[in-house]
């Protein structure tokens, strides 16, 4: 609903010389009778059986791009119908873009509430398992530009097209039986999204067993020259498997193994990597890996963009935190002992390649870390998706493939827009930092290692939640809901007792800040941030009232 299928739809019929169909309009010439005055005289039910008769018919026909209505998935049929006879594009588009395009439209009757928002997260939380289960190809509308949206599109069909051709095996599309149809159908073997950077654009490709897929690394690593960075609990594990794949590709590998643990991220570790590349004379054209976590892959990109005035590198994250949030945006650094990522630069990779097999090896604790990221950026930008995540909280503790998949893909799309949007964190880019004032803090002030990052921003989330409360931002009942969630979790909601000054002084540490202002992010209401400085009385009772006494 509010997607913009009907815009899209139009626009891709011309461009593929096919015949253009809204449902909706083909329900309207047949009855004689708008929208909302079908749901007036007969209610949605009635209205829903002639939408499965209007899919039935022109699903039948050739030649034609068809756009249904938001809400035709509901009906089992149509599901079967749509995937089966046709290739189904689902447009999604957040909460407050459905909110911001449909707000003045009288012609949708399901959003005629006393709380348009409220109705169109519930209907999100209904719909969004059927759009996931029906699609073969997701694109993120999060970017209004119809022909920037028609070209993703068509890109995304070529890709299928040549899975078909190529039985799946060297394209992102596999041939399987289909569930709901006897007729084979194409399911994705890895999808493919892109970072819009202009000349610094690069995909993230989410998929299964990557690390041993020869064609991607073939696809992605230009040179000849590679040099993986991993972590002594990593190495074990993967980087067997990854160099066997680089040479298979024909690229000469050399390998930097280092400590693992956040308070390794340090100068000491950055130069055993250049001790490495200058002592196997890695010229300009080598290829840098980052096989790891958060802590490998900010210190390869902060190698990489320093070695030599900068040499490509590619992020392979092996963690659920490094997979959903610090290998997608280009931020490379170390730690300083005054302050978390303090030292680095802006530095964006060739391409992101997350492997969500390296996942079942991955502890519950880190597990739990990476969620906390995960449920950051529904909190910030998406309310739907947070709603999701409480629903399917218990799939994603038990690494369930199909949610943790899409809680993947969702928090890459949406860095990727806030990042394509403010690369250089200026100003939006911040929002992404929901909870990390706090975190940070937490951090530093035990020590880095005693509480992972994620933890540390799973608590800072909670205590933001608080002080949105406290400023009058959110209700109670969302804060409780943060809490709860990221309790639910496996996180920290109390946070360790410092001592007040402590924390003032660790927060005042932070990029964010400015004329020695703390700022913070935070909800206001949920699925939307605020960047702001806070009253000195409310932040103290804020840390009293969250501090595990």
């Amino acid at each position: 609903m509010g997607a913009g299928k009907t815009t899209v739809g139009r626009a891709l019929a011309k461009r593929l010389n096919k015949r253009f169909i809204d449902s909706d309009h083909e329900i309207e010439a047949r009855t004689g009778a708008s929208i909302p005055l079908i749901f007036e005289i007969e209610g949605e039910e009635s209205f829903r059986q002639r939408e499965a008769e209007v899919i039935r018919d022109l699903t039948a026909q050739q030649d034609i791009v068809l756009a249904t209505g938001g809400g035709a998935i509901l009906n089992p049929e149509s599901r079967a119908l749509l995937k089966s006879r046709g290739t189904v594009v689902y447009l999604r588009a957040s909460v407050n873009s459905i909110l911001q395009r449909t707000s003045h439209d009288k012609s949708r009757p399901l959003l005629q509430a006393a709380d348009p928002r409220k109705r169109i997260e519930e209907l999100a939380r209904q719909r969004e398992p059927y759009y996931r289960e029906v699609a073969h190809v997701t694109i993120d509308t999060g970017r209004p530009n119809v022909q920037w949206l028609m070209q993703n599109i068509l890109t995304q069909l070529e890709l299928v097209a040549g899975g078909a051709a190529d039985g799946g095996s060297a394209n992102q599309w596999t041939d399987t039986d289909s569930s709901t149809s006897d007729t084979k159908m194409l399911q994705p073997a890895y999808i493919t999204l892109s970072v819009d950077l202009g000349d610094r654009s690069y995909p993230i490709a989410i998929g299964h067993s990557l690390l041993s897929n020869a064609e991607i690394a073939g696809r992605y690593v230009a040179g000849e020259r590679v040099a993986i960075v991993t972590n002594t609990v990593v190495a074990p594990l993967y980087l067997e498997t990854l160099t066997r794949t680089l040479t298979t590709a024909g690229k000469k590998v050399a390998t930097i193994v280092l400590p693992d643990g956040e308070e390794e991220k340090n100068w000491a570790n950055l130069m055993r990597i250049f001790d490495v590349l200058l002592a196997e004379k890695c010229d300009r054209k080598t290829t840098l890996i980052a096989l790891g976590g958060g802590v490998i892959g900010d210190m390869t990109g902060f190698a990489a963009a320093t070695y030599m005035r900068g040499v490509p590198y590619i992020q392979v994250p092996t963690t659920l935190l490094a997979q959903v949030d610090s290998s997608v945006g280009g931020k490379t650094g170390i730690n300083h002992p005054l302050g978390k990522n303090m030292v680095g630069a802006f530095y964006q990779p060739q391409a992101v390649i997350a492997d969500t097999a390296t996942l079942n090896t991955l502890p519950l604790r880190e597990l739990s870390a990476g969620l906390a990221e995960v449920i950051k950026h529904g909190a910030i930008i998406d309310a739907a998706f947070f709603s999701w995540i409480e629903s399917n909280i218990e799939k994603l503790m038990s690494k369930d493939f199909e949610a943790l998949s899409y809680a993947i893909q969702r928090s890459c799309e949406i860095k990727a827009d806030v990042v394509r949007k403010d690369e250089r964190e200026s100003g939006l880019r911040a929002i992404l930092n929901f909870g990390h004032t706090f975190g940070h803090a937490i951090e530093a002030g035990l020590g880095y290692g005693k509480w992972l990052h994620g933890e540390a921003v799973g608590c800072g989330m909670a205590m933001a939640a608080n002080l949105s409360h406290r400023l009058g931002f959110v209700d109670s009942q969302t804060k409780d809901r943060v809490r709860a969630l990221v309790q639910a979790a496996g996180l920290p909601v109390d946070a360790p007792n410092l001592g007040v000054q402590r924390w003032l002084e660790l927060m005042e540490v932070d990029k964010k800040n400015e004329g020695g202002q703390i700022k913070f992010i935070l909800m206001k209401p949920l699925g939307s941030p605020v960047i702001t400085t806070v009253p000195a009385e409310i932040l103290l009772a804020t840390i009293e009232d969250c501090v595990a006494l």
